[in-house]
């Protein structure tokens, strides 16, 4: 299969033609994307969409969708960083106070094993969220992750709690990927942007709602006795939440438009029409190694996978141990459960704005550095602030937690800028190795008393980041002008249902990089 990059190279001083690009659509024909068969079936008239219609159809999806995936996805940043509450609520006690008797760096292991199990089930998953429903199996995933985290309140060993831990990010490995999914599926590239911060700003949601819940257990567990331990209460409370909602999830979400039960059979066409623009279509369970191997062999795709192998060092690090820094700055356990809420409020505004002026400006990339660069500022305020004024030092953890929008950001364009469902997965699954590799390395660089190390690793690994999403945005900015080359051809020509072909990102002449 010739992609893009191959037939307008200027050395070889080639072009596509209309016959090739025949040749390359017609082979297609037989495992075209889903949406195909949709519009196959119906007998109607041409299916039109206005503006009011658009607009329409917009607001119900959103109403829908939205709604369930915030909630969901605070509950998964909330899961994973349950256990940087349970650090200063008694799990590391010994057995007879009530703890697991956590010593030397095994809490440190507790964080990165959550990882080990995300990463050993990462590819897995993203091809089970090709090859099976959607909707369904991401349902299965969240109640599984609520029913493991539930358990975690029953462990009463170091061996118990890794074990409890590995189980709980092999079902959550699911839930990103999925959720790029669902984003490229129901929304058009405009829409993208705005609508993936929105969802993953939820983790500040969780960090916020997690301390005020970690705060509240802890005080009413100390002040009225408490049989059970605190550290036991946030783990239950956590994951019984997350199973009521992933029951919801299996009710609400559909697989795809083509089965989804709050829209009639007029307005599930009309939703497949809207996203036409995207050049993707709603979902193909065919398996193509050829997709697989142009998206190892695609430079953006090993940018992708190291910025979040870099990136993910220092949220690995902060995710976990986040409450233990606050408390390093000189205060209490208690309002190191209270002080670390406003972060998350931080995250939500960050990634929110972030979206938005992206998608408004047409340029998401550098719009999410600006979230990176008030970051490092942050993290230089945490190490060059004496420690006598721990509000300065404060200030600089609420800016760190802007970091997110680079990583976000990359996120929304694997849903935006890769096409071709073996390719997208193949990436969304890269993506997210590098994610748990970088989050397995995170809190091993927390070491002895002094934090400063692991200070300064944060600021030079989000430095590498900037770097890499200029490189993104010029290979992005380079590939278009390359296409534009090839649509302004005297002879090339556009074929009817294109869209609809799987065509990757590299074969589509048409599919335009988001920048």
């Amino acid at each position: 299969m010739q992609a893009i990059d191959d037939s307008i190279d200027p050395e070889k001083g080639a072009s596509r033609n209309a016959s090739v690009v025949a040749e390359t659509i017609l082979k297609h024909s037989h495992d075209a994307d889903a949406a195909l068969k949709a519009f196959a079936e119906h007998q109607g008239q041409v299916i039109e969409i206005d503006e009011a219609t658009n607009r329409r159809l917009l607001r119900t999806i959103d109403w829908h969708l939205m709604p369930v995936m915030c909630l969901v996805y605070g509950l998964n940043y909330l899961d994973k960083t349950t256990l940087s509450y349970a650090s200063i609520m008694g799990i590391s006690e010994p057995v007879a106070q009530g703890g697991i008797g956590l010593h030397g760096t095994q809490y440190n292991w507790l964080g990165s094993m959550f990882y080990f199990g995300y990463l050993a089930w990462e590819y897995p998953t993203n091809r089970l969220l090709q090859r099976l429903p959607l909707g369904k199996y991401s349902a299965f995933n969240i109640i599984m992750w609520g029913t493991v985290l539930s358990c975690f309140a029953g462990v009463k060993s170091f061996g118990g709690a890794v074990a409890v831990r590995f189980f709980l990010g092999l079902f959550e490995s699911a839930v990103t990927p999925g959720f790029a999914l669902f984003t490229s599926q129901w929304y058009t590239k405009a829409e993208q942007g705005t609508r993936t911060g929105i969802w993953f700003s939820f983790n500040g949601m969780g960090q916020i709602f997690g301390g005020l819940v970690a705060y509240g257990i802890d005080k009413g567990a100390t002040r009225l006795g408490s049989a059970i331990a605190p550290w036991k209460i946030i783990f239950l409370v956590t994951g019984l939440l997350t199973i009521v909602m992933g029951v919801v999830f299996l009710f609400i979400i559909p697989d795809n438009q083509t089965k989804c039960r709050w829209l009639s059979p007029e307005d599930r066409l009309l939703a497949i029409e809207r996203i036409r623009v995207n050049q993707q279509g709603i979902g193909n369970k065919h398996w193509k190694f050829y997709q697989v191997k142009e998206a190892l062999l695609d430079p953006m795709a090993w940018a992708f996978f190291f910025y979040a192998l870099i990136a993910d060092i220092p949220n690995g690090a902060i995710s976990n141990f986040f409450s233990l820094l606050i408390k390093s700055f000189g205060y209490t356990s208690q309002q190191s459960l209270l002080y670390g809420t406003p972060g998350g409020a931080v995250e939500v505004v960050a990634l929110i704005a972030n979206g938005f002026l992206g998608d408004y400006t047409k340029n998401r990339i550098l719009i999410s550095i600006i979230g990176m660069l008030v970051s490092l500022v942050g993290m230089i305020l945490i190490i060059a602030v004496p420690a006598e004024h721990p509000g300065g030092r404060l200030a600089g953890y609420y800016m760190t937690q802007s970091s997110p929008t680079g990583f976000v950001c990359l996120l929304s364009l694997i849903s935006t800028n890769v096409a071709g469902y073996t390719k997208k997965t193949t990436i969304a699954a890269m993506y997210l190795i590098g994610y748990c590799a970088g989050n397995i390395i995170g809190p091993q660089t927390f070491r002895g008393t002094s934090y400063v190390p692991a200070e300064i690793t944060i600021c030079v690994c989000w430095g590498v980041c900037i770097c890499l999403l200029l490189f993104i945005y010029g290979y992005c900015r380079w590939m278009n002008n390359k296409k534009a080359k090839i649509r302004n051809e005297p002879h090339y020509q556009r074929l009817e249902n294109q869209e609809w072909l799987d065509l990757t990102d590299k074969e589509n002449p048409e599919f335009v990089y988001t920048l």
